[in-house]
């Protein structure tokens, strides 16, 4: 699901990057806003209370909603350079990095930021670094699936639905219909599991309380193996099999 670029990526490759990305960041989500009362997966609506605070003259709190917006960018941009960098010798390997990277922080805010009583230096500082993860993430998914997923918030994907549902009734064509129709699957699946993320980390939260995110970090790194698997699965089968087509 990670390594497919290009001409080379399916809608399957797609689906799969979907569905277990939006899930994850489904996690992070509820479990930064049950923990630190902070949205953590998209910046819209820091933008919003950082004009508030600067209506209502608090400074300070406006610079720290400018500040979080400021960590989303940092981790699009440093997943990205990481993914460039790696590219220019390993191509099909840069995921690695700003995967791992990510698995990182939520394991380390996971197990870190366990106090009963939060300070206020520590509840941001686990929203600084929960947006500068799911930076990574969305810079990430961008960059592999060519812009046709993201996986961190919803605004642009209920937009899209709504444009492409609008156009059921106007798209005859057969091949238009089936290209409509499968975007239309993959946005309402991005959806749902970013959904199931939210619902079940409440769950999970009720239990684990911020080591939720844990079990994040737990699915992106099986993602890592199984796309791992598969491609020592292809290797060997094309030396087996050397006119196997992957």
């Amino acid at each position: 699901m990670f390594r497919h670029q290009g001409k080379n990526r399916t809608f399957i490759h797609n689906l799969r990057l979907a569905t277990l990305l939006s899930f994850v960041a489904g996690i992070v989500n509820i479990t930064g806003v049950l923990a630190v009362k902070t949205l953590t997966t998209n910046v819209t609506g820091h933008f919003a209370f950082f004009a508030e605070e600067v209506y209502k003259h608090d400074y300070a709190a406006a610079v720290t909603f400018f500040v979080f917006t400021l960590f989303f960018l940092m981790g699009a941009f440093t997943s990205n350079f990481l993914a460039e960098l790696v590219a220019i010798k390993k191509p099909n390997l840069l995921h690695i990095v700003p995967v791992t990277l990510e698995i990182i922080i939520l394991i380390a805010v996971g197990t870190l930021g366990m106090s009963a009583e939060l300070s206020s230096f520590e509840g941001k500082t686990i929203a600084f670094s929960l947006l500068f993860a799911m930076g990574i993430q969305n810079s990430l998914v961008t960059k592999i699936s060519q812009s046709t997923v993201r996986t961190t918030h919803l605004t642009g994907l209920f937009t899209d639905l709504g444009i492409e549902l609008s156009q059921l009734f106007f798209y005859k064509k057969s091949n238009e219909k089936k290209k409509l129709n499968a975007s239309i699957y993959l946005r309402l699946s991005i959806i749902s599991f970013f959904f199931i993320g939210c619902i079940s980390g409440g769950y999970f939260y009720s239990l684990l309380q911020i080591k939720t995110l844990l079990v994040g970090a737990f699915f992106l790194l099986i993602a890592l193996l199984y796309d791992y698997i598969r491609l020592q699965y292809y290797i060997i089968k094309r030396k087996i099999f050397p006119h196997a087509i992957n």
